[in-house]
């Protein structure tokens, strides 16, 4: 699987082309398995085709399964980083109301805090800038919160309370978007997918080599179609792979916010 994502992490389009080619030999070594049980015997061309129907519904399922389970993913990751800006302006703008120097001094660190988790987002799978973006993030956390430490042990006011709140929210949702990117997507659902396509197009080239149809424009429409379906599923799932990615739009309009802009 790894190997599947490095490829995929240099060139989406090579794997597509990859697994088209991939399809397309499983369905001419089906087809002429087909055309020499055809010659052999007569065949029962019929019940090979409950048969293939049985496996193409099966294959139709599973490909709505798991490009319903990876933008589930996509859709949650999103949702954290939304739910992450606005944590971080909820800070900011307590850390600002508080009236207290260190206040000021936190309001400044979530601004490149801000600018760090718009890295984070950015950042390409499996480099030093990730690694590097992680670590700013653990040492500026360690840094607003030694302020706040600091505030709390001076005023106990509902202020400082709803400040330290915030503050604890924001960390939350970092730790909570860097949970939902390294989370990979199951192996397991992965190569069932990719299986039961291989399969199905075997089983499709065997039925049309028994019934001698040569509808292979076709065939390889249909093929093409899978192909595209199953890389969107796995640019979709992989958070850090392909060009379907979180935005971080919302991280520009906090930071705008921050300036006084609307």
């Amino acid at each position: 699987m790894e190997l599947i994502a490095q490829l995929a992490d240099w060139s989406l389009l090579v794997f597509a082309l990859l697994l088209f080619v991939v399809e397309v030999i499983a369905y001419v070594t089906g087809y002429r398995l087909g055309q020499r049980q055809r010659a052999n015997s007569s065949g029962d061309a019929e019940g090979v085709g409950f048969i293939v129907g049985g496996i193409l519904g099966l294959l139709a399922f599973v490909l709505a399964l798991t490009l319903s389970y990876a933008n589930t993913r996509f859709a949650e990751r999103r949702h954290a980083t939304l739910e992450e800006a606005n944590a971080i302006g909820t800070a900011w703008l307590r850390a600002q109301a508080i009236d207290h120097p260190r206040g000021h001094e936190i309001a400044k660190r979530l601004e490149e805090y801000t600018r760090e988790r718009k890295r984070f987002q950015q950042a390409h799978r499996q480099s030093a800038e990730l690694e590097e973006s992680n670590k700013r993030t653990s040492n500026l956390q360690a840094e607003i919160w030694e302020d706040m430490a600091a505030i709390s042990r001076e005023r106990t006011d509902p202020i400082v309370a709803a400040l330290m709140q915030a503050l604890n929210d924001t960390f939350d949702m970092s730790t909570a978007q860097r949970f939902a990117h390294e989370a990979k997507y199951p192996p397991q659902m992965f190569w069932l997918l990719i299986g039961l396509a291989l399969i199905s197009v075997s089983a499709l080239g065997y039925q049309l080599g028994l019934k001698g149809q040569k509808t292979h424009l076709l065939v390889g429409i249909l093929i093409a179609v899978w192909t595209a379906v199953i890389v969107v599923i796995l640019d979709i799932s992989a958070p850090r792979i392909g060009s379907i990615r979180t935005g971080t739009a919302v991280y520009d309009w906090t930071l705008e916010g921050f300036n006084g802009n609307p």
